[in-house]
């Protein structure tokens, strides 16, 4: 169990692949604080992982907020005596086409994705510098960190700039035994993408079940979808590895996808 008794932090955790993960980590061994934006249901999630809040702690955390960050962050050091991973995983998808796309929209998705990613990691990072143990920051990043799709423009964006963040996270954590990777997954059907497929569909002019198998799935080897499982197991290999070989890398969980 690699992670036993290492303190995790799980961004957008109280539903989807977040979820997923912090369940995950607590199977290592982990202690998991679920960071949302959604109290109550980060709440519910810990107590339902961990009803005796020894182990799991909800914390309200909109990634875009500078205070409500800090503040998150420090009170779970406090409760669970440091930081030693971090998953920035929280995000939104908002699809349409450039030349329509409102900037208001650009702005709150590259805030969510990107702001986000920077403000959780400089909070954890100044815990992980301290504390003399190391650790591991991972972004969730997206084939489309490798590849552009259509009506997609700022989630691409984004997406791309996760690597680069994590890049220079690798070399300048890398004195303090800190690492940084990002996974990269294909569509993983969760609330997020089954509410594109419709969207899609509208956009393109076809069916809903052409969005899954023509644009969606239409890569993959085999026609799956990428599952929160594979996520979750992808996370605990990259939060566990024991030494800085790999770092400022990017893992691509896409049944084939994309191949690099």
């Amino acid at each position: 169990m690699s992670l036993k008794d290492k303190v995790c932090v799980v961004t957008g955790a109280a539903s989807g692949i977040g979820k997923e993960i912090a369940k995950a980590f607590l199977a290592e061994g982990a202690k998991v604080a679920i960071a949302d934006l959604n109290l109550d249901a980060a709440n519910a999630t810990a107590l339902a992982f961990d009803p005796t809040g020894a182990r799991a702690m909800g914390v309200a955390m909109n990634v875009t907020d500078e205070d409500q960050v800090d503040a998150g962050i420090e009170a779970i050091a406090a409760k669970f005596g440091g930081i030693d991973v971090l998953v920035s995983n929280a995000g939104i998808q908002i699809v349409g086409p450039i030349e329509s796309f409102k900037f208001s929209d650009w702005k709150t998705l590259l805030a969510i994705h990107l702001d986000g990613a920077f403000l959780t990691t400089r909070a954890c990072l100044k815990h992980m510098y301290a504390q003399g143990r190391g650790g591991s920051v991972i972004y969730m990043g997206s084939v489309h960190s490798k590849e552009a799709s259509v009506l997609k423009a700022p989630y691409v964006t984004a997406k791309h700039g996760l690597e680069g963040l994590a890049k220079v996270v690798a070399k300048e954590g890398a004195k303090y035994g800190v690492r940084s990777n990002v996974i990269c997954p294909g569509f993983v059907r969760t609330p997020l993408v089954e509410k594109q497929i419709p969207e899609q569909a509208k956009e393109l002019g076809i069916s809903e079940d052409d969005v899954v198998k023509k644009v969606m799935l239409k890569d993959t080897v085999d026609g799956e979808f990428t599952t929160v499982d594979d996520v979750a197991r992808t996370a605990v290999f990259l939060a566990g590895f024991p030494t800085n070989a790999l770092t400022g890398q990017s893992v691509v969980v896409s049944h084939g996808w994309y191949m690099q």
